[in-house]
């Protein structure tokens, strides 16, 4: 099955640059599973999201059609890597306690993905759906990142992205809904690794490709001057929306 790749390029970067998902994220999707035998992260990347499930479950599952991506994992004896996509797997009929997607629903053909969920998840199951949306740092720093996102590389942006800025408001989603909590996405970072997060998106990478230029590199004296000391640690902030339905 043919896949949308906008990372295989950069596994490594992705690995290391990108937030994790909030640790009582995980907490609360335990207490809600019917029990924690199996849970399936679907497009797991290069497994951020993996390792959080597997601190509570007694096995994962974590797919994804990239082998590059799966390459960067870091191994762990409850998870079961496995380079397949999402929307065709090999977990077994009825096997799947929580079908988890971290930062990677638009991408997926979501007709034939609810197939699957509907295919491998036990009775009772949740489907969970978490992403996050453009960071904050300060109004500074805001202003400077907002125009290398926008205006700099907003023709790079695949249009996927649209979906996450609406946070997948518009996306179908036909299981039957549990109110789920807010939670906040943040990291302490300094110059050097928000920078690093920068040049993480696909856009700053399909842009380096078009034109030959980093933008980050270009945007980078904006952002060190709205930054200041350089290894001051800063508190990076991201929309974190989540979307959670029990499988009937």
């Amino acid at each position: 099955m043919d896949f949308k790749d906008h990372f295989s390029g950069h596994a490594a970067l992705y690995r290391d640059a990108r937030p994790l998902p909030p640790a009582d994220w995980f907490d609360w999707l335990a207490a809600q599973a019917p029990d924690l035998a199996l849970a399936w992260d679907a497009g797991c990347g290069n497994g951020q999201a993996s390792l959080g499930l597997a601190a509570y479950f007694e096995r994962v599952v974590a797919t994804d059609p990239s082998a590059t991506q799966i390459a960067q994992v870091a191994p762990h004896p409850r998870i079961d890597y496995r380079v397949e996509p999402a929307e065709r797997s090999s977990l077994a009929v009825g096997s799947a306690s929580l079908v988890s997607v971290s930062q990677a629903l638009h991408w997926f053909d979501l007709a034939a993905f609810h197939a699957e969920v509907r295919r491998v998840a036990k009775p009772g199951a949740l489907l969970a759906i978490s992403a996050y949306g453009n960071c904050s740092v300060s109004r500074a720093v805001d202003a400077v990142e907002r125009r290398l996102y926008a205006d700099t590389l907003g023709p790079d942006w695949p249009p996927e992205r649209a979906l996450v800025d609406a946070g997948y408001r518009d996306l179908p989603f036909p299981f039957a809904p549990v109110e789920a909590p807010s939670f906040m996405l943040r990291a302490d970072w300094n110059l050097a690794q928000f920078l690093a997060y920068l040049r993480s998106w696909s856009a700053a990478q399909r842009y380096a490709r078009r034109t030959g230029r980093d933008a980050v590199v270009d945007a980078a004296p904006g952002l060190a001057a709205a930054w200041g000391d350089p290894d001051q640690k800063r508190a990076v902030r991201w929309p974190f929306f989540v979307r959670v339905g029990r499988v009937e």
